[in-house]
Parts: C-alpha cells; structure tokens; sequence
C-alpha cells in the first residue's frame, strides 16, 4: 500500500482508495484494529527515549484549506498515548519566528527521543504559501529545496524517521467543506479571511505542490500522497503509513541500566 502512495511524479484523483477495496464503515473498522499494534509500538518508542535512545519519529501533514490536516491529527493522536505525542502546527510566522532562518521554527518543534511529532503545515509552508503570494524574493525561496533535503536528511541520519504526507484534496469537495464551516456555526471558528484569497490561487497552488513534491521527495524522506476527499480513506490510510513505519524502527523493550532486576524481585517478594 505504501509503494501506491509514494509520489511518483503525478497526482492520484482525489477520491480515489489506492490499496483499499470496501465501504466507509470497512476502513474505519479496519483503521480502528490497528490501534492496539501502533499504541504498544509507540510505548515502545517512548520507553526507549527514556533510556538513552535516540529513535523518534515525525508525521508532516500538508494539503490545501479543509483537506483534513485537524481530523487527521485527532485520528492518529486518538491511537497513541498523548503523553508520547508533539503536536505542532505551524501558522503565520512570529516577529520573532521572522526574525530567524525559516527552519529555526521547525528545529524548535521537532519531536525529542521517543517521541512522536506531527506537524500541522511545515517548512513547506516556505515553498508554498511565500512561493504563491511572492512574500520573499524568487531568488530566496529557489535555494530552500535544497536546504529541505539536507535538513530531512540530517534528521533521519540522527535517528527521527519522517513521514510525509499530503492530503490531496479536490477544489469541488474544498468548496463544499467551506460552505460547511460558513453554514455551520459550530465551524464559523475554523473560518479566515486567507480561505477564499488562497481559493482564487488554488491552480498557482497546485503548482507550488507539485514541485515542492518533485523535488523534496527521497529516499530518505520521501513524500506520500493521499486522496484526501473521503475522510474516512485519509484515516485509514495515514494510519497505514504511520504502523509501517513504526514497525521498521525494529523496536523493543529495553532493560534498564544499572538495576539488577533479579535481585529487585527478591527483595519485593521477601518483604511481609
């Protein structure tokens, strides 16, 4: 399944289910039962950040206004410990955010040893929203794909494994999610007046993300792409992209230094 998201150079129809074959309520069923598997895996992560590991991993969300960055984050948070989640999203930058290198922000919010990190937007926003509305010269954000690469490239090297997701989403299904949030007033908070500015650029968009998928997907960090208009697909698989990775962090139990636990379990069971 991962191979059939892996950006590979064209988008996938929005709507469309690579890897799956079922209904809404058979991906939901089947996300669920992955549950248990990713939440022992990732107290396994946690345990051996607390011992001195350096294993971690970092989950970055990108897609267009209402492609379900949120749902998806409650999603996967929903199947973990809190305790052992980061979660961070990124808006429009700080004065002093601004004032420093465009990663500075990103560095600070990295994920620490077993952890799990999931960024809400990211660097890309650098690429993409600065690229679209001209905020930076050409000439500055050109040089930033490269520095994207060695940034991925020093973080999976020093033990953070990076999934990268973008939640491909259809300008007739963003239209309708954006008449949801303005009809209902649960949802009038979700609502900024940057929705329709970036709506009327939506094909500049496009453009901004095919490159940044051109040439920001590696080996190393490669970019995922999931068709992001039915909700429950986008859950079911993310949490596939997230499991597989997991898994091949080839994890464990670890033993505590320093405590003969042997002679600790003596001393329990002698007591009175």
């Amino acid at each position: 399944m991962r191979e059939l998201l892996r950006f590979n150079g064209t988008l996938p129809d929005p709507r469309d289910t690579p890897g799956f074959k079922g209904d809404k309520g058979k991906a939901r069923r089947e996300a669920a039962a992955l549950a248990p598997e990713m939440a022992e895996l990732q107290e396994m992560l946690f345990a051996n950040g607390r011992v001195g590991g350096r294993k971690r991993l970092l989950l970055v969300l990108q897609g267009m206004d209402a492609s379900g960055k949120d749902g998806t984050v409650k999603h996967i948070v929903s199947q973990v410990n809190p305790a052992g989640a980061r979660i961070t999203s990124f808006g429009t930058p700080t004065k002093e955010e601004l004032a420093h290198d465009f990663l500075w922000r990103i560095t600070n919010a990295l994920p620490s040893p077993g952890q799990i990190g999931v960024f809400n937007r990211s660097h890309y926003e650098d690429v993409l929203v600065v690229r679209v509305h001209n905020l930076v010269p050409r000439a500055v954000w050109g040089r930033r794909y490269a520095r994207i690469n060695a940034f991925e490239k020093r973080l999976v090297t020093s033990g953070c494994a990076v999934v990268k997701v973008y939640l491909h989403l259809s300008k007739q299904e963003q239209r309708q999610r954006l008449l949801e949030r303005v009809e209902e007033p649960t949802k009038h908070w979700k609502v900024g007046p940057a929705d329709l500015l970036d709506r009327r650029r939506w094909e500049d968009y496009q453009q901004a993300y095919e490159v940044a998928l051109t040439r920001c997907s590696s080996d190393l960090a490669p970019w995922f792409v999931v068709p992001a208009d039915r909700k429950w697909y986008r859950d079911w698989a993310v949490s596939h992209l997230v499991l597989k990775t997991l898994r091949e962090m080839d994890l464990s139990w670890p033993t505590p230094a320093g405590v003969n636990l042997a002679a600790m379990k003596k001393e329990l069971l002698a007591e009175p």
